[in-house]
C-alpha cells in the first residue's frame, strides 16, 4: 500500500515538476528578451596572443525576429545578420551581396568569437525546441538557482544534444549554461556577471563564453544600453533592410 501511493503521489506531481521547469526557461528566456529589445554590446574574443573587439546593435522582436548590425572594427562595419522566423541571412557590404544561412552552418562560430551563429542569431528556441526538466539547485554568485536540464525535442533542429542552465529562483536569471555535443562532451561553458538594472529591468550585463577544450580563450559579451518593448514594426526585419542600416 506504502508503494502504490508512492507511484501515485509521483504520478500526480510529476508533471507539476515538469511544468515548472518550462515555465521558469520561459520566464528566463522572458526577463532578457522582452517583447522587443534594442541593444548596443560590445564583444571581445579573447586568445592567447591577441583580443579583438567589435561594437554591435542588435534588434529583437519576440522569438521571430532579429537583426545584429556590425558597427566596428572597420573592416567589418556594415555586416549584417538577419533572423526571420526560421531563416538566416547574412549581408556582406565589401561584396553587396545577401547570403542565405543554411541550417548546418549555426554551429559554427560567429564572426570568430566563440559563440555560434545559434547563440547570436537565435535560430533555435531554448523554449520550444527543448524539453526542461528540475535536476537540482546550486548557488551562484550568492543567488539561489535551480539547475535544469534541456534535451531537444525529436523534430527540433538544434546545435546541441543537451544544455544544463542554472536560473536564479528569485529574478528568474540564467547565470550559467553547459553545451554538450552528440557524444555527450561538455563544449562551451557560459557565465553571466555584473547584474544590474537596465532600462528598469534587472538583468546580468556581461556574459562569456568559454571552450570547454582551449586554454586561455573566451569571449565577453557586454551591454552598453539596453531598451525594451519598444514598438518595431515586422517591416524592419527585411533583406531590404539590412542593406541601410546605419
Amino acid at each position: 500500500m506504502k508503494t502504490l501511493c508512492l507511484i501515485i503521489a509521483f504520478n500526480f506531481f510529476h508533471p507539476l515538476f515538469a511544468q515548472n521547469a518550462s515555465d521558469i526557461v520561459k520566464k528566463a528566456d522572458e526577463k532578457m528578451r522582452g517583447s522587443t529589445s534594442q541593444a548596443e554590446l560590445t564583444i571581445k574574443t579573447i586568445r592567447p596572443s591577441w583580443t579583438r573587439s567589435m561594437e554591435v546593435k542588435v534588434w529583437v522582436k519576440g522569438n521571430d525576429y532579429s537583426m545584429i548590425l556590425v558597427q566596428s572594427p572597420a573592416k567589418d562595419k556594415g555586416i549584417v545578420f538577419l533572423k526571420r522566423k526560421k531563416e538566416v541571412w547574412n549581408w556582406m557590404p565589401a561584396l553587396e551581396r545577401t547570403i542565405k544561412l543554411p541550417p548546418s552552418m549555426m554551429s559554427q562560430n560567429w564572426m570568430g568569437t566563440d559563440f555560434t551563429n545559434d547563440d547570436l542569431v537565435k535560430e533555435s528556441s531554448v523554449v520550444n525546441d527543448y524539453d526542461h526538466s528540475i535536476v537540482g539547485d546550486t548557488v551562484i554568485d550568492n543567488r539561489s538557482c535551480y539547475i535544469i536540464q534541456m534535451i531537444p525535442k525529436p523534430e527540433a533542429a538544434v546545435v546541441w544534444s543537451k544544455l544544463i542552465v542554472c536560473i536564479d529562483k528569485k529574478d528568474f536569471l540564467e547565470l550559467h549554461t553547459r553545451f554538450y555535443d552528440e557524444e555527450g562532451k561538455i563544449i562551451n561553458i557560459m557565465n553571466a556577471y555584473d547584474v544590474k538594472t537596465m532600462d528598469g529591468r534587472l538583468i546580468p550585463t556581461r556574459f562569456e563564453m568559454i571552450p570547454a577544450d582551449k586554454k586561455n580563450q573566451k569571449t565577453e559579451m557586454t551591454y552598453k544600453t539596453i531598451k525594451y518593448n519598444r514598438p518595431i514594426e515586422d517591416a524592419f526585419f527585411t533583406s531590404e533592410k539590412m542593406k541601410t542600416l546605419n
